[in-house]
């Protein structure tokens, strides 16, 4: 759907902008095509690749049809040309900035940037590592259902924790846990941030950012789990915040709790910060798992005051943002054997209790092969990814349709018996820097 501000020009152009702009795209298709390596530089260094072009026709255009591409492209307003190239994918903006001189132009403005940030949130990409050693992978766009190549900034290793909000992806090392990266993956911009106080090493820690859609400024939550020496019971909790605007990070709660633990599974949700524990001994196999909820803004203390059962008994619970709602992915439990998975499930948090979206179905379940008692999975906006550790195979859920499907084959196979794979879903944006 075109804006409103589209109609204020005449019908003829308006013609003519659909003639101009089907010829485009059809040429953009066409050059991604079979492609599956990520443009490696950004927007900035398109100018490379960009010759003396100064206009763009379909080949094989003749006589009027060629000078009616080349005067319209000519003659199309900068406003309505920005806001339409805004509604393409992402992947088809980086090479839209090489089909002339002007789009370059236009695609590196601070003013497109405002105009995409105006376009409704791009499906989230998921980024799927392929080797246990170093941090190479590929993304996958959910739009044009491709593969890309591309380099990650900042981390070090896959096994580094991972959160990602609105474009922004934190990175925290898992040896001091104490050295953090946010960046834009599709950009490269990025920033590492100051050591956070207190606990340095831990048991058990878990990493949560949010980004407000309307400031860009973000916060940053670390919630840390140490055994109390000697107590197996007894384990020390603090929960440190990061606040983007002050540039500051703060200790806001330390506790100890009794039978529980915590993990490493949290997300911010509307101002709450949610998180998992598990038990420690002493409770029934239905109660392994609990969630946490700590209020950002009145730091309500204490925690298990705020503790909510998870429906059921479950092998793992992954837990995800969408659309300000806390969305749980849970391994289901055999009844006689919990921590044997025989079926995934999906389930939203309404005010305290779980309402259940979907269960996966058997064919898909099986289409994993192999599948351990946990799983990623990740998902933002609608969308929800889901990966078995052990294979490559990427599933997706669609919210909003409720339906099940596998993502495009990822172009990588296994090599080894034991080589494992994981990944994170991000949301793929332009305008947000960290």
């Amino acid at each position: 759907m075109y804006p409103s501000h589209y109609f204020l020009y005449p019908i003829w152009l308006i013609v003519e902008i659909h003639s101009f702009f089907s010829r485009s795209f059809l040429q953009l298709l066409l050059i991604m095509k079979g492609e599956t390596s990520w443009i490696s530089h950004c927007i900035d260094d398109l100018s490379k690749d960009i010759g003396d072009i100064d206009s763009f026709s379909e080949s094989g255009d003749e006589g009027n049809k060629e000078a009616t591409a080349v005067s319209v492209d000519l003659i199309l307003p900068d406003d309505l040309l920005e806001r339409i190239l805004a509604y393409l994918p992402i992947a088809s903006i980086f090479r839209a900035g090489s089909v002339c001189r002007r789009w370059h132009e236009i695609v590196s403005s601070k003013r497109f940037l405002w105009n995409f940030s105006l376009v409704l949130s791009q499906k989230p990409w998921y980024f799927m590592f392929t080797s246990s050693d170093e941090p190479v992978g590929y993304a996958y766009d959910p739009i044009l259902r491709k593969w890309y190549n591309i380099e990650l900034p900042c981390i070090q290793t896959p096994n580094w924790f991972i959160a990602s909000s609105c474009g922004l992806v934190c990175f925290m090392d898992n040896d001091s846990r104490s050295e953090l990266h946010i960046c834009n993956p599709i950009t490269k911009n990025c920033k590492k941030l100051e050591e956070p106080p207190g606990l340095k090493f831990s048991d058990y820690s878990a990493l949560s950012i949010s980004v407000n859609r309307t400031s860009h400024n973000y916060t940053v939550s670390i919630v840390k789990s140490k055994q109390v020496p000697g107590n197996f019971f007894q384990w020390d909790l603090s929960i440190q915040i990061y606040d983007s605007e002050t540039m500051m990070w703060a200790i806001s709660l330390t506790e100890v709790l009794t039978g529980w633990r915590g993990g490493d599974e949290s997300v911010i949700c509307d101002g709450v910060l949610y998180f998992l524990i598990y038990s420690t001994g002493g409770s029934t196999p239905e109660n392994r798992h609990g969630l946490v909820t700590y209020n950002l803004s009145s730091r309500s203390s204490p925690l298990i005051r705020s503790f909510i059962p998870v429906p059921g008994s479950l092998t793992c619970g992954r837990l995800m943002n969408l659309k300000e709602k806390l969305v749980m992915v849970g391994g289901i439990g055999k009844q006689d054997r919990p921590d044997i998975i025989k079926g995934i499930g999906i389930w939203v948090l309404d005010g305290r209790n779980w309402v259940e979206v979907a269960r996966m179905p058997h064919k898909f379940f099986q289409g994993f092969g192999e599948l351990d008692d946990v799983f990623a999975s990740s998902g933002t906006d609608n969308l929800i990814y889901i990966q078995s550790y052990g294979a490559p195979a990427l599933l997706v859920f669609d919210m909003n349709q409720k339906l099940w499907k596998w993502s495009l084959k990822c172009p990588v196979s296994k090599k080894f018996p034991l080589q494992l794979f994981t990944g994170f879903c991000f949301e793929p944006r332009l305008e947000i820097a960290p």
